[in-house]
């Protein structure tokens, strides 16, 4: 499938009684599944993983400079398993990232469309100044002028900066609804995004789904929702799939089980926008064990439809 069939009609959701034998496939059948649309790894642990992301990027860099080439990475906030062991690798083999341009994914907002406090944990900004640039040597360290954080103030230079020449690789990881960045499926009663809309989507401001506030609630408030950033700035899947290379990965378990089983069996499909990851010629999906099981799974005597 190419980007040209998106224009044919597609289905909106996810027939429920296919994702039921999507979710009954036992995790360690999965790697090997005849039936995937994408190419897919599973590691033990997010310690296996970490290593994995790291070296994968590590391992672009250090091919580009060894050609005088520079790098240019979209990178997300997140999985936090990586961010260590790349730091360990950059300065214990002395990786140049000199010639590194890195495009931040996205980034969260207050209701009023404002960046969110230093200090608040979902300022992306933040967590990255101190997780992924902290704890580099200065000297091998990304020049500040090279990164390219989104904000309201800065979307049309960061989408002009990507165009300018291609992306080498997109890091990612995926949201409970299978989007990358913040590309959620559209859920407003009145405005309906197509497939292909969500193929060519590109950076934009937008409110986030009553879901994924739900879910991030859950995950990191107590299930507070009242403090979760109601708006996001993203890059567009445009953007995202555009690189020569896309590695999504997560390690956060049930919160990501369904979207995987979605991205690996499904045909492309607006409400999971991570299907799209098929249409691109070098993408893979990789997922530790915990994310990989599923309940439904491992129930096999649930009576569900």
């Amino acid at each position: 499938m190419n980007i040209e069939d998106l224009r044919k009609p597609s289905p909106d959701f996810v027939d429920s009684r296919r994702l039921l034998e999507w979710c009954r496939v036992p995790a360690e059948q999965l790697p090997q599944h005849r039936d995937l649309r994408v190419p897919y790894r599973q590691v033990a642990d997010s310690k296996a993983m970490g290593a994995l992301m790291a070296e994968e990027l590590a391992g672009v860099i250090e091919q580009n400079n060894l050609r005088d080439l520079p790098t240019r990475a979209i990178i997300p906030c997140g999985p936090k398993c990586w961010y260590e062991p790349f730091a360990k690798l950059v300065n214990s083999r002395g990786v140049s990232l000199r010639n590194v341009y890195v495009f931040h994914m996205d980034e969260c907002l207050d209701w009023q469309g404002r960046l969110l406090p230093l200090n608040h944990p979902y300022n992306f900004r933040t967590f990255m100044m101190r997780h992924f640039y902290g704890d580099i040597r200065p000297e091998l360290n990304v020049p500040e002028k090279q990164r390219f954080w989104l904000s309201p103030a800065t979307m049309d230079n960061v989408k002009r900066a990507i165009s300018e020449a291609p992306i080498d690789i997109t890091v990612g990881g995926w949201g409970q609804d299978g989007h990358i960045a913040y590309n959620q499926a559209r859920r407003h009663p009145f405005h309906h995004a197509t497939l292909q809309d969500m193929a060519t989507s590109t950076i934009r401001i937008q409110e986030n789904n009553l879901d994924t506030i739900v879910a991030l609630a859950q995950r990191s408030f107590g299930a507070a929702y009242q403090f979760v950033p109601p708006m996001s700035i993203t890059l567009g899947l445009s953007e995202c799939l555009s690189a020569k290379m896309v590695r999504v990965y997560s390690d956060t378990g049930s919160w990501k089980q369904t979207a995987l089983r979605v991205a690996l069996f499904s045909e492309p499909v607006a409400e999971y926008p991570m299907t799209l990851l098929q249409l691109h010629p070098d993408a893979c999906i990789t997922a530790t064990l915990e994310t990989a099981r599923h309940p439904i799974s491992e129930n096999p005597d649930w009576e569900l439809l």
